[in-house]
């Protein structure tokens, strides 16, 4: 008949024929057998006591999948009524680890799908089939090692579970009562092969047991054997199974479920792990399935171990030498290192800098040591110029050499005497100019698509007639236009501040914008590159409140248009 949970024969005809036919439902119970193991077990049901870590946690889901748990039988051992015939759980658990000891879980049951056909016993009542889903009874649990280490050959833990009555006895999901199972853990690992033993008690009050008389405290217990061909998966079989000690049941078939489960379990990636599992069912034990399906997916972070960079077996945090394999010993200057022989004496280093004269290029100077045999031993020179720390006035930044112990080794880009860190133009070569924005300027530049004057263009006060003086700043400007043929189109913008009329000084930007553009066509400048525009006050760039804001406000603008962002530049 094979094996499969069963209320037997026995159970049908037992009654006495004396008595009444009764319809009364009878009361169920926690029918599913299946009890998963505990947070990070390499196991679906035995326990591999991996309690590393102080607040490493497990979350994981177990699909569950049972045939014909409950059948009933006539005394031909033929089937009368499937009362359970699938019943698919699944079992979500959390647990946490503390202080590389203590293990704390639970566990809750819940029941997706059930189904099966209604059946009565003569003096007994009806067994109804299950039919909508719920939730069994939840299982909390603590477990404490005792000792062994993780993949040791043998570590023994001991715990147990408690169960509260969150199920319900009419759909076979809970006992109605509170379970408690305390229980012993031993596990191993020899080489690829992994075992586990764990047995214990299941102390049952079951609430109504008339109808299940095999029902009541239980021994309990399990074995387990692997191998892992590779780190990642282990593949082995684990049995596990109840023998009701209540009543004189002890060993009787109907009241020893046990099964065989074939396992397989995979870490798919350093914290996530997959099992998957098929269990016949070896008896007629009451809640024993003929057949039963597991599949498991858990989150678990893997501890790993500290860097071991020469895989001495030495830590790297504690390695003299962790680049090179060794041996313990208790001496922290040795530790991890290989034998040697006694040091030679030390070669001469002269000036103490800890290079060696044969290779110190300036052996009688402290220095720093380099890649370059020019330069090891020598001064330190951070900004590679050429010029020691010592003597860079500017050690930071690659520099020149100069006389001038204030300016020796600091950059000047454009070669113009003006170091960097001064010249408001660092990359275009000018004279000083007390003002820092005009400092190390030329005259007339390219930039961010203007040609920017130092200068303004000055004008006879209220005419657009260029004053002499402004002969140099727009000669410049010529030059700028012959360097750079790029240069399509330029507009030539007037400003003025806001004494007078806006018409009034409207017209006069006009006049003084064409009156540049007339300059620049008389002194060579085709005139197709040129385009005048005037905008009187109505762009300041300054305050028109004080006589220096209107002086900035009075000003002629070269915008580059044609191309849209000329390159930056300056005339030399």
């Amino acid at each position: 008949m094979g094996a499969s949970a069963a209320i037997a024969a026995t159970l049908l005809f037992a009654a006495s024929t004396a008595r009444a036919q009764t319809n009364t439902p009878v009361k169920g119970f926690s029918l599913d057998r299946y009890e998963p193991s505990g947070g990070g077990s390499d196991w679906f049901s035995l326990e591999s006591i991996d309690f590393r870590g102080n607040g490493r946690p497990s979350l994981g889901v177990i699909g569950d999948y049972a045939y014909k748990p409950l059948v009933l039988f006539n005394r031909n051992d033929e089937e009368v009524a499937n009362i359970v015939t699938n019943q698919f759980f699944l079992h979500v658990g959390f647990s946490i680890n503390l202080f590389d000891r203590l293990r704390l879980g639970a566990s809750l049951p819940i029941v997706l799908q059930q189904e099966g056909t209604n059946g009565a016993i003569t003096g007994v009542g009806t067994y109804l089939a299950p039919r909508d889903a719920g939730i069994g009874d939840l299982r909390v649990g603590a477990d404490v090692r005792l000792f062994g280490s993780h993949r040791g050959f043998i570590r023994a833990a001991v715990g147990g579970y408690v169960f509260f009555p969150t199920g319900n006895q009419d759909k076979y999901t809970g006992d109605g009562r509170v379970r408690v199972a305390p229980r012993a853990m031993i596990a191993g690992d020899v080489g690829p092969l992994a075992y586990a033993l764990q047995g214990g008690l299941h102390l049952r009050p079951v609430a109504e047991r008339g109808a299940f008389p095999e029902l009541g405290n239980e021994l309990w217990g399990g074995v387990a054997v692997g191998v892992r061909p590779a780190d990642w998966v282990m593949i082995g079989p684990e049995a596990y199974g109840t023998s009701t000690i209540s009543n004189n049941n002890f060993g009787k078939v109907r009241s020893s479920p046990f099964e065989l489960l074939f396992g397989v379990h995979f870490t798919i990636a350093d914290d996530l792990r997959l099992d998957l599992g098929a269990a016949p069912g070896l008896t007629q034990g009451l809640g024993e399935p003929r057949f039963r399906a597991l599949a498991r997916l858990e989150y678990f972070p893997a501890i790993k171990p500290p860097p071991d960079r020469d895989k001495d077996g030495v830590y790297d945090y504690e390695d003299a030498c962790p680049d090179e394999p060794g041996r313990r010993t208790r001496d922290p200057e040795t530790n991890g290192c290989p034998v040697r022989p006694p040091p030679p004496p030390p070669p001469s280093d002269r000036d103490k800098d800890g290079i060696i004269d044969a290779a110190d290029a300036c052996p009688d100077t402290p220095g720093v040591a380099t890649d370059d045999p020019k330069t090891n031993g020598c001064p330190a020179d951070r900004d590679k110029d050429g010029i020691p720390d010592t003597e860079d006035a500017c050690p930071d930044a690659p520099g020149k050499k100069t006389d001038d112990p204030k300016t020796n080794g600091c950059p000047d880009r454009d070669n113009d005497g003006i170091l960097d860190p001064v010249d408001a133009c660092p990359d275009a070569a000018g004279p000083p100019d007390p003002d820092p924005k005009k400092n190390g300027c030329p005259a007339a530049r390219v930039e961010a698509g203007q040609i920017i004057i130092t200068q303004q263009v000055k004008f006879r006060t209220g005419s657009a007639t260029i004053l002499p003086e402004s002969d140099t700043i727009l000669e410049a400007v010529k030059k700028i236009f012959d360097e750079h043929a790029e240069i399509k189109k330029v507009r030539i913008e007037g400003h003025t501040d806001n004494r007078g009329g806006s018409a009034y000084n409207m017209t006069l930007s006009k006049k003084r914008a064409a009156a540049v553009v007339k300059w620049l066509v008389d002194h060579g400048i085709e005139k197709s590159r040129l385009v005048s525009q005037g905008y009187g006050f109505t762009r300041p760039i300054a305050t028109n409140k004080t006589e220096e804001g209107r002086q900035e406000n009075r000003r002629v603008e070269l915008h580059i248009v044609d191309p849209p962002q000329a390159e930056s530049g300056a005339a030399p």
